[in-house]
């Protein structure tokens, strides 16, 4: 298996199991550089596992994959030296302030003095952190320590990032800055993996979306995708006259009509080709709408009908 230059991230059947559990049960990924891929599945499904797979923590029992290039099983220290990871809980050193922490990371990274206090000193104001780089980290607010915990991911420059569920227990301001953080990664061409409890997370960074159930990967998309190929999705049809609404409920065959509001739905997919094909019916029939809209499921019904168990939070760490 050989990488392409577009991928940052390749795997091929891979497997891994703690005793008689099998935790990832032969996982196929195609990672793009550049790009932002969730990982999403009940508790148990392998997530986690996956992370410390991926980034060299654990050894897989079986299947291949590559980081940047590089064979995670015979290269795992040029693996380490281009990824950054940032786990379910921040590695940060309380005692230490938030500038003493980055010089900490400069250090074990081995940049010479000099370089490592400018890159604390660029990665304080990129993360807005220069008023309180001086104080204990202990003093720090949750959003405070997450930010912190991802400049010195950043340290290293790694060209992939790995994100185990990034924005648990942040307030709504501090998630929403962490993810403009991962939307500035991703254009300076980082690629990040990110596990998340929060579909709606999913849903806004998410180039692609990777469904974990039973160690398999049951399914693989974009977030639209995903939810199309979910039933419930309609086209809200809005008319102005009932006759209107009779013709129109007559003509399209299907649908569930509501006389007072004036509203037909219609089953649809949400594709071009589905949406299309409705306004050529009404055109052909000389109908006239006074508004159109699409509803189409979201990631919490793909989640229930991919894996069979309601949204819940990711497995624990084997």
């Amino acid at each position: 298996m050989t990488a392409s230059r577009s991928s940052a991230l390749k795997a091929e059947g891979l497997r891994k199991s703690f005793g008689d559990k099998v935790v990832l049960d032969g996982i196929d990924l195609d990672i793009a550089q550049g790009s932002v891929y969730a990982l999403l599945g009940p508790n148990g499904a392998g997530k986690t596992t996956t992370v410390h797979i991926l980034s060299t923590v654990l050894g897989a029992d079986g299947g291949r994959a590559e980081v940047a290039g590089f064979d995670i099983a015979r290269e795992p220290e040029a693996v380490r030296a281009v990824i950054g990871v940032t786990g379910q809980f921040s590695a940060v050193d309380n005692l230490l302030t938030g500038t003493e922490n980055l010089l900490l990371m400069a250090d074990l990274h081995h940049l010479d003095r000099r370089q490592g206090r400018w890159l604390s000193e660029q990665l304080l104001e990129r993360f807005d952190l220069v008023q309180a780089a001086g104080q204990m980290v202990a003093t720090y607010s949750g959003g405070m320590r997450r930010r912190l915990d991802l400049a010195m991911t950043l340290v290293g420059r790694p060209e992939v990032i790995f994100l185990d569920e990034p924005t648990t227990g942040l307030d709504p301001r501090s998630r929403r800055t962490t993810w403009q953080t991962v939307r500035d990664l991703v254009a300076d061409g980082v690629t990040i993996l990110l596990t998340t409890q929060y579909l709606d997370e999913a849903d806004e960074l998410a180039d692609r979306i990777g469904v974990l159930d039973g160690g398999r990967l049951v399914a693989e998309g974009t977030p639209d995708e995903l939810k199309r190929r979910v039933p419930g999705g309609h086209a809200r049809l809005q008319f102005r006259h009932l006759d209107d609404l009779d013709a129109a409920a007559s003509a399209l065959g299907q649908a569930t009509r509501d006389g007072e509001a004036l509203t037909l739905d219609v089953p649809t997919d949400g594709s071009p080709q589905s949406l299309k094909y409705l306004l050529d019916r009404l055109d052909q029939e000389s109908l006239t709408v006074d508004s159109f809209t699409v509803h189409t499921p979201d990631l919490d019904d793909v989640f229930f009908a991919l894996t069979g168990h309601p949204h819940q939070q990711n497995e624990a760490s084997p």
